[in-house]
């Protein structure tokens, strides 16, 4: 399978009717001007350059949240760009986020043109009263009508979603996974809240009229979404915010977040939380007392099963009195496992055995 390449082109607040309580584009993307036509081009031949794997998949992706409402002459612009890439055969798809209520017959017309493959959504909730409490400018019948319109015109469906809203519950956002999942996505992002400087949601903070989600509340949450998510065959591309100099640990130098569910592994928190759920429950099913358990994992899975900073080893050992082993084979699917138990208690001495159960 060919590696895959995104090349980032941020468009921040160009086009964009509201002021969403939660949203600095520019400090949450780092870009802090505008964007022109000879800026994309430079960006995106500095990726081509450095990008080691020549033969992977490149795609172009118009990030901001709003590239369809911005003047049709800067989207033109800015696409015609991305496009001559295309047709040279450089790069091989586009991708664009927007709101779903600047999606029209009419422009899906024009990003076909230009050979745009996957457009986001900015959903943020399924919730109406949510929505207008964020300020969004949108209720939820535009997110069935853009998805419906999108989905209907070709092009691949991705929406994103946040956790932590102002009086948003838990519920809610379970909520708000499950209608998504009827709309039929074909990837998601979710983004727990943060409070960003510059932004209504940091003076709701300041003035205590808004308490953001701790690291494990908002891990909690996201946990359940990405099961919802991955029960429906639903990619989940991304699970909390890019970590830059900007959106980084409160209180450093530079980062532009005041408060909130901030971790620099903040995903590898979910994995971990979610193969550490799996491991318990299958101990528990067990008819033995287990002293030791040796998991088989794909590579790729190894550091999420271990845990950040071994979490999951740690936590294993200290509630249940269980050593956890990992060992790796290539042969495993990933997101599978075999565990075998390798040792168990025994009322006179501790005894091998080899009981083998697949997850």
């Amino acid at each position: 399978m060919k590696k895959e390449y995104v090349i980032p082109i941020f468009v921040p607040h160009l086009g964009c009717p509201n002021d969403c309580v939660f949203c600095n584009q520019k400090s949450i993307s780092g870009q802090k001007k505008n964007i022109t036509k000879e800026d994309a081009k430079k960006t995106i031949e500095y990726y081509l350059e450095n990008i080691k794997d020549k033969d992977g998949k490149k795609e172009i992706a118009f990030f901001g949240g709003s590239f369809t409402g911005i003047e049709i002459e800067k989207q033109e612009e800015l696409l015609q760009v991305a496009y001559e890439y295309i047709k040279q055969g450089q790069v091989d798809n586009i991708r664009i986020s927007t709101r779903p209520d600047y999606i029209n017959k009419e422009i899906l017309k024009r990003l076909k043109k230009y050979k745009v493959k996957t457009i986001e959504l900015g959903v943020q909730s399924a919730n109406d009263y949510i929505l207008k409490k964020a300020n969004r400018g949108h209720n939820f019948n535009d997110v069935k009508k853009a998805s419906k319109l999108i989905r209907w015109y070709g092009f691949n469906l991705g929406h994103q979603m946040m956790v932590g809203l102002p009086e948003s519950t838990r519920i809610d956002e379970i909520n708000t996974a499950k209608a998504l999942v009827k709309l039929k996505p074909k990837m998601v992002r979710i983004y727990p809240v943060l409070v960003i400087k510059g932004t209504k949601l940091e003076q709701d903070y300041i003035e205590k009229n808004y308490e953001p989600l701790s690291v494990v509340q908002a891990v909690e949450t996201c946990k359940e979404l990405v099961k919802i998510f991955v029960k429906h065959h639903i990619d989940v591309i991304r699970v909390g915010l890019q970590n830059t100099d900007e959106i980084s640990e409160p209180g450093t130098e530079n980062s532009e977040v005041v408060a909130g569910p901030y971790h620099p592994a903040f995903r590898q928190l979910v994995e971990s939380s979610l193969w550490y759920d799996a491991i318990v429950n299958k101990i528990k099913k067990l008819n033995v007392k287990v002293k030791e358990v040796e998991i088989t994992v794909n590579p790729i899975d190894a550091n999420d099963v271990i845990g950040h900073k071994k979490e999951n080893i740690l936590k294993l050992k200290d509630l249940y009195e269980v050593d956890l082993i990992v060992k790796q084979d290539e042969n495993i699917k990933q997101g599978k496992c075999d565990i075998k138990v390798t040792k168990e208690y025994n009322d006179f001495l501790e005894e091998k055995t080899d009981k083998t159960i697949k997850i």
